[in-house]
């Protein structure tokens, strides 16, 4: 091996000339190096002689925290076969193979990157920057927009009307047009509706077959007539907003690429069938790691059944969402929506209210699961002392409801009203609380003797002492469709 001796040999005088007797600290002052530098010439010298002097590199002889190489061929074998597959569903793989020790996210984005699987790119914006938003439960907002790229072998060309629901990132609708124009559009929403029942609000762009807000025209368009009629409230994003419906944006770059990229299809029909099949196991199969890391329909199943939306959609026969919740703290969410925990409160959410979930610690985090399903994720706050006496203390067990008789509604005069965004129904200008798992639903209200009982159908679900001027009370009686106070409107 070829060595540079003009170096060495001066690291070999200097290293006899402390052996001699000299000192450390005059040795490195003479040949202008620091004195760990002797000292590192000296152990060299003495674990290896004059070889030990020559350079070399500074690269340590092992790395034991290195991810094993078994578990990057695994890594790059999943990849390759599912181009679809990011480093966070990777890692949730891995978690379920129970892989020790677990590779991080950056572990296995720099493992893609050694493979040539991805190309390393700079972040535009940070995540922080970001303002992210969910509605609390499904069927609360649909979004639904128009998407291209479905290529028949005769060259031509159709488009999708496509929706997903806000909440639980289900689709809703992938319904294959020729034109997408305003009549097959509306026909996409309506197919929708007719599966899975009417949601309270729909969120689109400022396309002309959604809106005339920029039309020539100044009447509604049919979207919106079908909304009105349905009591939909239509909502419409900013003008260059696309960031507003993410979430279907995002579902449309995952289509893209891993549904249309390659594929030409015979005609229409033949699209349809393709892409159903695809939007199923999308719904029912695939995790998606945005609602935990489980299929959308986990979290869809969980829709409050209203007067509007009677008959839930059929459930996957082999999916048991009480086998799949995991251990934790029972706690009952109280009216304000909330759960106490270690002497910490933490959020819920308002349509969970009266329901027992589950409080799982996932080191400083705190996931909170309903129906093994999880609803909402915070940062700890209770104090690490208190929680092994927390974990031990459980909700007690929910009594049985007595059985209330049926309602005589045909002996007593009772109106309809509707309840509010606060759980209230107005009548004669009072407000009376109905509850909060009734929001948006209609009930009715009626008079019996000094108190105001509220019903749905025949069961009575809440009896008030009267506290309205009863001097309104006809009027409030004689106007039996009832409108709410226009603040509080749902």
């Amino acid at each position: 091996m070829l060595v540079e001796l003009n170096a060495v040999e001066q690291r070999l005088k200097a290293v006899l000339e402390v052996l001699d007797g000299a000192s450390v600290t005059d040795v490195a002052r003479r040949y202008e190096v620091t004195r760990q530098s002797v000292h590192n010439w000296l152990r060299h010298h003495g674990a290896d002689g004059f070889k030990g002097l020559v350079d070399r590199p500074s690269r340590p002889l092992s790395c034991p925290h290195q991810m094993p190489a078994e578990v990057e061929a695994l890594i790059v074998e999943w990849r390759r076969a599912d181009g679809g597959l990011g480093p966070v569903s990777i890692v949730n793989r891995l978690r379920d193979e129970k892989v020790v020790p677990l590779p991080g996210r950056s572990s296995v984005y720099r493992c893609l990157v050694r493979h040539n699987l991805v190309v390393p790119q700079q972040r535009k914006r940070k995540r922080e920057d970001y303002i992210r938003w969910e509605r609390s439960r499904a069927m609360e907002l649909w979004q639904m927009d128009i998407v291209g790229g479905v290529k028949f072998r005769d060259g031509s060309e159709a488009k999708i009307v496509s929706g997903i629901d806000d909440h639980s990132r289900f689709i809703v609708s992938a319904h294959v047009v020729e034109r997408a124009t305003a009549r097959p559009t509306c026909d996409g929403l309506v197919k929708a509706m007719r599966a899975y029942g009417v949601p309270e609000q729909i969120l689109t762009d400022n396309g002309k077959v959604f809106t005339g807000r920029f039309g020539p025209g100044t009447g509604e368009v049919l979207f919106d007539r079908i909304c009105r009629e349905n009591g939909i409230k239509h909502l419409l994003t900013a003008p260059r907003s696309p960031t507003t419906t993410g979430k279907i944006e995002r579902w449309h770059r995952t289509m893209r690429e891993r549904f249309l990229t390659g594929k030409v299809f015979d005609d229409i029909a033949d699209a349809q069938a393709q892409l159903d099949g695809w939007v199923k196991t999308y719904n029912e199969d695939r995790p998606h790691q945005s609602i935990g890391h489980v299929p959308p329909i986990r979290r869809f199943e969980l829709r409050a059944i209203t007067v509007e939306n009677p008959k839930p959609r059929p459930t996957v026969a082999d999916v048991d969402p009480a086998a799949a919740m995991p251990g934790g703290a029972t706690r009952r969410v109280s009216r304000k929506g909330t759960v106490s925990f270690g002497a910490a409160s933490y959020f819920v959410g308002q349509p969970h209210v009266g329901l027992d979930v589950v409080l799982v610690m996932d080191r400083k985090l705190v996931q909170i699961y309903h129906d093994g399903v999880l609803v909402r994720t915070h940062a700890r706050k209770h104090a690490p002392a208190k929680q092994g006496a927390a974990l031990n203390r459980q909700t007690k067990p929910r009594p049985a409801p007595p059985v209330e008789p049926a309602r005589p509604s045909a002996t007593l005069v009772s109106v309809t009203r509707k309840v509010d965004s606060s759980g209230n129904v107005c009548f004669a200008g009072e407000n009376y609380y109905a509850g909060a798992m009734y929001k948006r639903r209609q009930v009715q209200v009626a008079v019996v003797g000094d108190r105001v009982e509220i019903s749905v159908g025949k069961h009575l679900i809440r009896s008030h002492r009267a506290r309205h001027d009863r001097t309104r009370e006809h009027g409030a009686l004689a106007n039996p469709g009832g409108r709410a106070r226009r603040i509080n409107a749902a």
